[in-house]
């Protein structure tokens, strides 16, 4: 990115955006032998599922000439990317590292060039799966969140420990993926008409009511606490099901998972036909559902694929009376 006449931050023409960024730091190529490969220069507010299916094919047609794959990414959508990308990338037995600056590289106080030289690093590691490079943190791809717009440490890991930590070396978690040689499997394909309510009290019903009418695919309220929605949108649930839309039901609190059965709000909900999204982090709910809905419109298989961890994306708590227990 750079100033333009007004001093608003825009995209250069790709010469120029390819220049930028092979400035940030000459001597990359003491790290890892790299080649690059233009993909798009957009602000990543302007990011569609078809950057998705791009971005996966991309690595797919180059998948057994590399040994690791670093995606510069805007940050204001790349918890969607990282997200989105663990689930079309399945069986990845490489890493697969996003990573993004908070300032633009041209400037002298920069985050680029730090975030830019990790990746790399750790895109030569013996690690696998898709994974956030920011700051001090590696965070798995299907875990992150933006939770800060001008902090350098900008993305947190949700309801997970961090998968690896940037000091003087390299740390991973105990136990992490290592590279392996299955076969990767491509399940690309995103299903973008769907609706998100972040439900506050006072939320008129005839709001997502009209929206039920307007040809959506899925929607996900995301309630109160521990997945709490008002009774009031029960009706709303229900006739969603008579539709064949699938309700997705998720928490506004940062950190926490749904436990609907908790609460008489929220069972009623469960046993109206709503789907709990569990721990899943907002980013992951979304771009899953897209992804669930490209592969089937069946409310019962839908439920079956949201529920089952595809890339360390959801933990289901096996019973309300006891939190520390979880199965898949």
């Amino acid at each position: 990115m750079e100033e333009n006449k007004v001093g608003a931050l825009t995209t250069p023409a790709k010469d120029k955006a390819i220049m930028n960024l092979l400035k940030i730091e000459p001597k990359l190529g003491k790290i890892a032998n790299i080649k690059l490969h233009y993909v798009d220069n957009i602000d990543s507010s302007n990011i569609e599922p078809e950057h998705w299916n791009k971005m996966t094919q991309i690595i797919a047609d180059n998948y057994n000439k590399y040994d690791g794959f670093v995606i510069t990414h805007g940050t204001d959508t790349m918890a969607y990317t990282s997200s989105a990308l663990s689930f079309t990338l399945q069986n990845l037995g490489k890493p697969v590292v996003l990573t993004g600056a908070q300032i633009p590289g041209k400037e002298i106080e920069t985050d680029a060039r730090r975030n830019l030289i990790n990746a790399v690093r750790v895109a030569a590691e013996d690690v696998a799966g898709v994974f956030l490079v920011f700051d001090e943190e590696i965070i798995l791809g299907s875990r992150v969140s933006k939770v800060s717009e001008s902090r350098l440490d900008a993305f947190e890991t949700i309801n997970d420990s961090l998968f690896g930590e940037i000091r003087i070396d390299l740390r991973f978690c105990d136990n992490h993926p290592r590279r392996h040689n299955k076969k990767l499997k491509i399940k690309t394909g995103f299903e973008p008409n769907i609706a998100i309510i972040n439900l506050v009290p006072g939320t008129p019903t005839e709001t997502i009511d009209n929206l039920l009418n307007t040809g959506i695919k899925g929607l996900v309220l995301n309630g109160y606490g521990s997945g709490n929605i008002s009774y009031k949108y029960l009706a709303i649930i229900k006739k969603a099901k008579k539709l064949n839309i699938p309700v997705i039901v998720t928490t506004q609190c940062l950190e926490g998972a749904t436990l609907m059965e908790m609460y008489d709000v929220g069972k009623r909900a469960l046993d109206m036909g709503a789907i709990q999204a569990y721990d899943m982090s907002l980013e992951s709910t979304t771009t899953k559902l897209m992804w669930v809905l490209d592969k089937t419109k069946k409310v019962l298989e839908i439920k079956k694929m949201m529920h089952t961890n595809c890339a360390g994306e959801i933990m289901i708590e096996s019973s309300k009376s006891d939190l520390s227990k979880h199965v898949i």
